[in-house]
C-alpha cells in the first residue's frame, strides 16, 4: 500500500500542476497536438484520476494501463522531440528518463493487478 501511495501521489501533483501552470505547459506541447490549452487541461484531469484510481485500489489495472499509454505519448510527442531542441534536450534527457521509469512502474503495477485478479 504505501508503494502504490508513493508512486500515485505525485501523479495527482502533476496534474495539479497543469492548472496551477498551464501558460507552462502551453509552451512544452508540440504544435502538431490539438486543442492546445484543452488538451493540458484533460491531461491534468487524467493524471488525478489515475492518482486517485491507484491509491484507492480501484480499476487499477485499466488505470495504470491508461496511464501507461499517457506516458508513451508524452515521451514520444514531448520529450524526444525536444532532444532535437539545442536549448532544451538536458531537461528533456531527464523528463525522458523520469516518464521512461514511471511507464515501467505503471506497467508492472497493471501487471500485479492482472496476476492478483488471475490467481
Amino acid at each position: 500500500m504505501i508503494g502504490r501511495m508513493l508512486f500515485a501521489i505525485p501523479f495527482a501533483i502533476f496534474g495539479l500542476n497543469h492548472f496551477l501552470f498551464l501558460d507552462f505547459y502551453i509552451g512544452s506541447v508540440s504544435s502538431f497536438i490539438p486543442l492546445g490549452p484543452y488538451t493540458i487541461i484533460l491531461t491534468g484531469i487524467f493524471l488525478i484520476m489515475a492518482s486517485l484510481s491507484i491509491i484507492f485500489n480501484k480499476y487499477i489495472k485499466v488505470s495504470t494501463i491508461l496511464l501507461s499509454i499517457l506516458l508513451l505519448i508524452f515521451i514520444l510527442t514531448i520529450h524526444i522531440p525536444a532532444l532535437f531542441d539545442p536549448e532544451k534536450w538536458r531537461f528533456a534527457l531527464i523528463e525522458l528518463l523520469k516518464d521512461t521509469s514511471l511507464l515501467g512502474g505503471s506497467l508492472m503495477i497493471a501487471g500485479m493487478a492482472f496476476e492478483s485478479e488471475n490467481k
